[in-house]
């Protein structure tokens, strides 16, 4: 039987400023990827979302980020690697206080934005996070981009590390992700989307912006949670791989 993990970043809003629907896309997705207060959300938001995550049994996870609020974690930073060691665990430890307090637990960790793109093959800050990571707790997870140099690092280093698809997101025929500047690079067709998730999961693969077929091992399949139609998008792939016979479930509970 094949199993897949359906994931999402929520906890996003700030103040009066809401984004997505964190309640829906919790009664969809398997694991939550919940910001940590340096790209998006605040302590009270993001203990709401961390409340419902445990009402409807979703694992969390850590999304760390550059502290860039104003630019929502899409902004590269120059930053020393001692510096994104401890903004990394003042992250993962604000969470896991505030899941405690959920009465749920942080399971693993997964950059965002521009930090997740960067430590896909920068090793100096790959590292640095990984280091962070395992000072904190070494049982925690990361994701990372499938097919990245992180995911080797961080299993040479003794982590347990998930491979992760983007559901909205086209791919390069070297099965990189096309850059959010280049037309095409943002995918909306619920229907269109759904299929290309049937086939990462079935084929180990999926079509290249060229049309060409480029391979992808993914344990995890990531939605978007401020993508417009995110949570339709997220119901739609849901229900198509359960239809196809595969089990959608956290990769925490595959791996028990």
């Amino acid at each position: 039987m094949k199993f897949i993990d359906l994931n999402s970043d929520l906890g996003e809003g700030f103040g009066q400023w809401k984004m997505g629907d964190d309640n829906a896309m919790l009664s969809i997705v398997t694991s939550a990827n919940v910001a940590c207060g340096f790209h998006a959300g605040d302590p009270a938001g993001i203990l709401q979302t961390l409340k419902a995550a445990h009402e409807n049994q979703v694992v969390i996870g850590a999304h760390v980020s550059y502290p860039d609020l104003v630019g929502f974690g899409r902004r590269n930073m120059d930053i020393s690697s001692n510096e994104l060691i401890a903004d990394v665990i003042y992250q993962i430890g604000a969470l896991k206080g505030l899941a405690t307090a959920a009465g749920t637990t942080v399971s693993y960790v997964k950059p965002h934005g521009a930090l997740y793109n960067t430590i896909a093959n920068d090793e100096y800050q790959a590292l640095a996070v990984i280091t962070a990571i395992r000072e904190v707790d070494d049982n925690l997870a990361l994701i990372g981009l499938a097919g990245s140099r992180i995911l080797d690092l961080a299993r040479e280093k003794g982590l347990r590390t998930v491979a992760e698809a983007f559901a909205d997101r086209a791919y390069t025929p070297q099965g990189t992700l096309v850059s959010r500047r280049e037309k095409g690079a943002v995918l909306h067709d619920t229907n269109e989307i759904a299929r290309r998730m049937l086939q990462l999961v079935t084929e180990g693969g999926v079509d290249a912006i060229d049309g060409s077929f480029t391979h992808i091992q993914a344990d995890s399949i990531c939605v978007h949670g401020d993508s417009p139609g995110a949570v339709e998008m997220a119901r739609q792939v849901k229900i198509t791989l359960q239809q196809a016979g595969i089990t959608v479930q956290s990769f925490i509970q595959t791996n028990k």
